[in-house]
């Protein structure tokens, strides 16, 4: 999906890249050496406490409504305890000695920052019995051998900062810098998550929103710039991002702008000549995939007709999807119209049809909004008894079946004359058949 949305990470398993492997299941050899050298300098020692005596001594703490933590039972082990247990537990858990007086560090959004982890919290594994790190030992030997010079991360990783400090201290390893974000919460303040099932980027993609739109909403609702604008692309966020100005507070994220956004992109995306057959080539599968075997004209997927249709609506339309909404659907398949529907008698009816397709069939009249607008206005003058609101709504009503809809100017120049013309024909033929 970071693919999808336009960001690819420089290296990756995909990619590959200097650092590698990338991963963590062929990096097993870097953090057995690692927690190696811990055990030898003492800052690790092996934890032999089964699962069960954990849970009880969480259950106890819960009891007691106090905070879980593990009671550093196995830390002062003498030499021979552990020989005496390694023979019957071969493989323990190692846990990280977590010192009093943890460093301090300035963060690079919330400043200078100490939490004394030792105090709150039971000495952390940091290799599990499978020989699998946990995230505090893979995160520091992962970045200290891929020559990582800043780590961002979300705010809820800024109390374990500590611990990896110690970490980095133990192994005699320089720290690179951080910086905690904060996090992307939903409009009404609530932490996203997975449980709300349509937050998935394969959700806004499969809905027919674009990455550029994404992006877009995400970085105007947090901080890192020196103003929140609408309709910024890739290469614009990247001049104007500045990690100094990331502020403390949560973004609050109103996806109901998102079609808005994704408004502004598509339009982008329609106005270069470059980006617009991808769109075509979209709609054409969207039209199949919708309509299948109700397309009575195929002539609807010739790309000519569709790009007509894309340039006409954009900026009324926020994605391509939209353009299959019932209110469209006169595009793709063409509507049955009764003279009840009409609603002006059946001879203006006739008079006013007949206008029009004279109209249409007037030779070397280049077929424009403006010129049939004009045109109409003309043939509407030329009408005794009848308002020109009422003419649009019948010609409304013959080409798309619809009350509503694109103005009916837009309606002739999209479908083109010649289905235009073959409209008014069936609705011609047809009153002649309820007569």
């Amino acid at each position: 999906m970071l693919e999808w949305a336009g960001i690819p990470p420089d290296e990756s398993p995909r990619r590959g890249g200097p650092a590698g492997p990338y991963i963590q299941s062929q990096r097993l050899t870097l953090y057995a050496q690692a927690t190696e050298a811990l055990l030898k300098s003492g800052a690790a020692y092996p934890c032999f406490c089964s699962p069960q005596r954990l849970e009880l001594l969480k259950n106890e703490a819960l009891r007691n409504r106090q905070t879980p933590r593990y009671d550093n039972r196995c830390r002062n082990l003498s030499q021979a305890q552990v020989a005496q247990k390694l023979a019957v537990d071969p493989k323990p858990a190692i846990r990280f000695r977590l010192e009093e007086a943890a460093p301090a560090f300035q963060d690079l959004v919330y400043g200078w920052t100490q939490h004394e982890v030792a105090s709150v919290e039971g000495d952390p594994v940091i290799l599990k019995s499978d020989g699998f790190p946990t995230y505090h030992l893979a995160c520091v030997v992962d970045d200290h051998h891929m020559s990582i010079s800043h780590v961002l991360r979300g705010s809820e990783w800024l109390v374990s900062t500590s611990k990896h400090l110690l970490l980095y201290q133990a192994l005699g390893w320089k720290p690179p810098q951080f910086a905690h974000l904060p996090l992307l919460l939903n409009r009404d303040g609530s932490k996203l998550s997975k449980r709300q099932g349509d937050i998935f980027l394969e959700h806004f993609a499969a809905a027919g929103f674009l990455p550029e739109a994404l992006l877009d909403i995400i970085t105007n609702c947090g901080s890192g710039f020196a103003e929140n604008q609408m309709g910024r692309t890739l290469p614009e966020l990247i001049t104007q991002f500045d990690l100094t100005r990331i502020t403390c507070h949560s973004a609050l994220l109103d996806l109901e702008k998102l079609p808005e956004f994704n408004r502004l992109h598509l339009q982008r995306l329609v106005s270069s000549e470059t980006q617009r057959p991808q769109l075509v080539e979209k709609l054409q599968t969207l039209v199949k995939e919708a309509f299948g075997n109700q397309l009575q004209d195929k002539d609807v997927l010739d790309p000519t007709y569709l790009e007509r249709i894309i340039l006409m609506r954009q900026g009324h339309i926020s994605r391509l999807q939209d353009l299959l909404s019932p209110m469209y659907s006169y595009l793709w398949t063409r509507p049955v119209v009764h003279r009840s529907q009409l609603g002006i008698d059946l001879e203006k009816v006739d008079v006013i049809v007949k206008r029009l397709l004279g109209l249409l069939e007037r030779s070397g009249l280049s077929l424009t909004q403006d010129v049939v607008n004009r045109e109409l206005k003309k043939l509407s003058e030329g009408l005794e008894d009848t308002k020109y609101s009422s003419m649009m709504k019948l010609l409304r009503m013959i080409l798309s079946g619809q009350l509503q809809g694109p103005p009916v100017a837009e309606m002739v120049v999209s479908l083109g004359p010649k289905e235009v013309q073959e409209r008014i024909q069936k609705v011609l033929s047809s009153q002649g058949e309820d007569t």
